[in-house]
C-alpha cells in the first residue's frame, strides 16, 4: 500500500539532543539504541511505502505505539520488534542496526538487550549478518599451552567468538583481548589472529563469516 498524505500519519523525528549511549564495556545498565531503532523503523517503513496506520495494522500494534517508537520514545519489547520486522519483511537485526568496528567487544550482560513482553526471556543482538554472507559455526575446546596462531584467511572473513567456559586471549595477533564466559568478540579473520586458553576447560563458540 502506498504512503498516505495525512499529517497525523507522520511521526515526529527522533530528538537530536540525546547523547551517545554508554560504551558496552563500561555500562552497567545496557541501553537499547532507541535513536537507531527509530531511524531504522522510519527508513524501512518509507522503503516499504507504508503509512504509520498500515504498518501498525500489519504488525498488530497500536498506531500510537509505533509513533512513539519512531520518535525514539518508549521501550520496545522483543515481540513488538519481531512483529514489526515481519510486517516490514526484514530481519529483526535491521531494526537494531548496530554500529560495527573492526574489533568489537561486548562483555557478558552488557549488550543492549530487548526483553520479552510475555516471559522471563531477553535477547541481545551481538552481530547482524551482512547480506549474502555465509556463516559457519564451530564449538572450540581449548587448553592452556601454546597459542593457536592463524594466518590471514580469505579476504572478507570475519570471526565471531563467544566464550562458554574458562578464559581466553583471542583476536588480532598484535592486540588480543582477554575474554571471560559470556563475552563476545568479533575481529578480522583476513588478518593474522590468535587464540590461547588462560584456564583449563575453556570452551567457545566460533562463527566464521565469509562475504
Amino acid at each position: 500500500m502506498g504512503k498516505q498524505n495525512e499529517a497525523s500519519d507522520q511521526a515526529p523525528p527522533a530528538s537530536e539532543a540525546r547523547g551517545p549511549g554508554r560504551s558496552p564495556e563500561t555500562s552497567t545498565t545496557p541501553r537499547l539504541p532507541l535513536d537507531r531503532i527509530a531511524a531504522a523503523l522510519r527508513r524501512e517503513r518509507t522503503r516499504a511505502g507504508l503509512s504509520l496506520s498500515e504498518l501498525a495494522k500489519r504488525a498488530g500494534i497500536a498506531k500510537s505505539t509505533l509513533s512513539q517508537l519512531e520518535a525514539a520514545n518508549g521501550k520496545p519489547g522483543l515481540e513488538t520488534l519481531w512483529a514489526l520486522s515481519v510486517a516490514l519483511d526484514v530481519p529483526p537485526s535491521v531494526l537494531l542496526d548496530p554500529p560495527r568496528t573492526a574489533v568489537h567487544v561486548i562483555r557478558a550482560g552488557q549488550g543492549p538487550t530487548v526483553p520479552s513482553e510475555v516471559a522471563s526471556y531477553s535477547a541481545a543482538l551481538l552481530s547482524a549478518s551482512p547480506p549474502g554472507a555465509r556463516r559457519d559455526l564451530y564449538f572450540l575446546q581449548v587448553e592452556p599451552g601454546s597459542p593457536r596462531d592463524s594466518d590471514a584467511h580469505s579476504p572478507g572473513t570475519t570471526e565471531h567468538l563467544i566464550v562458554a567456559t574458562g578464559r581466553v586471549l583471542a583476536g588480532p595477533t598484535e592486540d588480543p583481548v582477554e575474554l571471560a564466559p559470556g563475552d563476545y568478540l568479533s575481529y578480522p579473520g583476513d588478518a593474522p589472529h590468535t587464540c590461547r586458553a588462560l584456564e583449563p576447560g575453556t570452551t567457545c563458540v566460533l562463527v566464521m563469516q565469509h562475504t
